[in-house]
Order: C-alpha cells, then sequence, then structure tokens
C-alpha cells in the first residue's frame, strides 16, 4: 500500500479559454471540477494503475465534503482529518494553446490538535504501507519541518518516504533523508540557492543531495522530461512530443507512475515520464489511466551532462 498525505488538498475548477486576456469579461468554452491536491493526484493515479493506495487529508466546509465526493467514483480510499476551517477551492486557466494559469488559494489554518492527529494517523497507515509520500504546500499552523518529521516518523514504521514539496518544506525534509525527492527544475534550483543550466549541473547537486542522506532524486523537467539520480546510476528519460491540454498534475502523474513501477531504477524512470507525458494530454487534472500511458514511446539515456535545461519548467 502507498499512503498519499496531502495538508493542503483542494477542489480544482479548470476552465478552458480561447485566450486570456486581461482586464476583459472571457466566457469559457468548458469548465470541469476534480479532486485537487498533488498527494490527492498521486493517490488517483496509482488507484487506476491498480496500485493500491490511501489519501490521507485534512478536510473541512462544504468544499471537504465535496472534495471527498469526487474521489469516491475514482474508487481512492479517503482517510479525512475534520478541520475547522474549509478547505480551498484553485482556478486553473487552460488556454486553446495549451499555455496554463493556475490560482491557488492559501488554504485553511491548521490548529495544533489537528496537526497532531493528522501526524498521527500518517504515522498509524506508514505501519502498514510501503511508502509514505508527503506532498505539496503546506497551509498555515503547519510548521516548515512538518515533512521532515514524518519522515523520521514513517521511517522508524518501517516505511520509506518519498517528499514531493518546495521551499523551506522541501529543504527541511532533504535533512531528514527521504528514501526519494522528487522536485521539478524550478523547485530544486531553489533548493540548491544557485543555477542549474545544464543537466550536469542538476546531477552535481542532486549527488550533493545523496551525499547529505536523500536515497534518490527523481527531477522533472517538463518538455525536456525527467532525471533520476541514484547513488550509482543516472539516467535521463525523454518523451515524446505530444499536444499539451493542461500541465496541471504531470508532475504527480510521474511520481505515481514511479513509484507504480518499483520506485528505483530505468524501468520507473520510463513509467514515470509516460505518466507525465500522458498527463498533459487530459483535461484539468485528470490523472492518466493504463490504457493512456505508453512507456514503449520514451527513450530512457545515460544523462548527457551538456544538455542544455535553461527554461525548462514542469
Amino acid at each position: 500500500m502507498i499512503v498519499t498525505v496531502t495538508p493542503n488538498p483542494s477542489l480544482d475548477r479548470t476552465m478552458q479559454l480561447a485566450e486570456l486576456r486581461r482586464g476583459e469579461v472571457l466566457r469559457a468554452s468548458a469548465v470541469r471540477l476534480d479532486p485537487g491536491g498533488k498527494g490527492v493526484n498521486v493517490a488517483r493515479a496509482l488507484t487506476a494503475a491498480g496500485t493500491p493506495a490511501v489519501a490521507l487529508l485534512p478536510a473541512g466546509g462544504p468544499v471537504g465534503e465535496r472534495l471527498a465526493d469526487l474521489l469516491a467514483p475514482e474508487g481512492v480510499p479517503v482517510v479525512a482529518v475534520p478541520i475547522a476551517g474549509s478547505t480551498r477551492s484553485n482556478i486553473t486557466l487552460v488556454e486553446a494553446d495549451g499555455t496554463t494559469t493556475k490560482l491557488n488559494e492559501p488554504g485553511p489554518e491548521i490548529s495544533p490538535a489537528e496537526l497532531a492527529t493528522l501526524e498521527r494517523r500518517a504515522v498509524e497507515l506508514a505501519a502498514r504501507a510501503e511508502w509514505l509520500v508527503c506532498c505539496g504546500s503546506l497551509p498555515a499552523g503547519v510548521p516548515d519541518d512538518f515533512y521532515a518529521r514524518l519522515t523520521k516518523l514513517a521511517r522508524e514504521a518501517g516505511a520509506k518516504v518519498a517528499v514531493d514539496s518546495s521551499g523551506a518544506p522541501l529543504a527541511a525534509a532533504c535533512a531528514a533523508g527521504p528514501d526519494l525527492l522528487k522536485p521539478n527544475l524550478d523547485e530544486l534550483i531553489e533548493l540548491a540557492g544557485r543555477p542549474l543550466p545544464r543537466l550536469g549541473d542538476v546531477v552535481t547537486f542532486c549527488r550533493e543531495l545523496i551525499s547529505g542522506g536523500v536515497g534518490r532524486v527523481l527531477v522533472s523537467l517538463g518538455a525536456r522530461g525527467a532525471v533520476l539520480v541514484e547513488e550509482t546510476e543516472t539516467r535521463h528519460a525523454l518523451g515524446p512530443l505530444v499536444a499539451v491540454r493542461s500541465t496541471v498534475g504531470a508532475g504527480d502523474a510521474a511520481l505515481a507512475g514511479f513509484l507504480h513501477a518499483g520506485g528505483t531504477g530505468p524501468r520507473a524512470l520510463r513509467t514515470a515520464v509516460a505518466y507525465g507525458t500522458a498527463a498533459v494530454t487530459q483535461e484539468g487534472s485528470r490523472m492518466p489511466t493504463p490504457q493512456d500511458v505508453h512507456p514503449d514511446q520514451v527513450r530512457v539515456l545515460p544523462a548527457d551532462p551538456t544538455f542544455t535545461l535553461s527554461g525548462a519548467a514542469a
């Protein structure tokens, strides 16, 4: 079983527009509503792939109830921690050319008692799981070291830990030595505190993280695929060119694919890029199903240190 922890889940409303023009009244050509939050997306993709997963999240207000309602038809088991505040709603605007603009609410404040319950349930579930996956931003009331604490407690309970976050929570988690770190390029650059214009620069910094106790690093590179840096091996995977409908959740789908395929090695990397590629062809934050995913179209290569990454996003 894989348990995902999403401290700041959301209800994601996606609107399709011909073109986003500031200061004008615009009419959407289509609208869809999806359960959201990085860990929620990972659990959705894993469940669709047949890998047992549980989504642990705080939920409050009508939005929190609606989030659970939307996950039920997808068959995702949800462990909800009741909170006094209301779960946030996010808006994604997708233009005809695939350009995506995301407006994220900050989310509710989590009280110390609510946070303690969330942490306790995470550790209880980790004791019965192979992986605990810590995902996304932290809402008000949650300290930056929350993922670091969960990493330590989950590993003591016998689970491996993956962390997909950014900023201070990501930096704090690194010090706790998770088994897997899954940043995108921008998040890795922020963590490094220096430019990483070439693949060789990314690999060098990832090896610094591994020397500091991180097990392995999977870096999503947007249209440039992904790179997996492990203790003894480094590989770069590139997917086929596809028409982009929405980039929301592509990194989450990639992480799900990586874990679904074993969480280590070239096969997992190939599957991660196949899932990320499939995700950008979906509407809104819909997660791909196995029928959408084509690992045979992904090339896995030795990492070329001169490969240019400037301007890449994920």
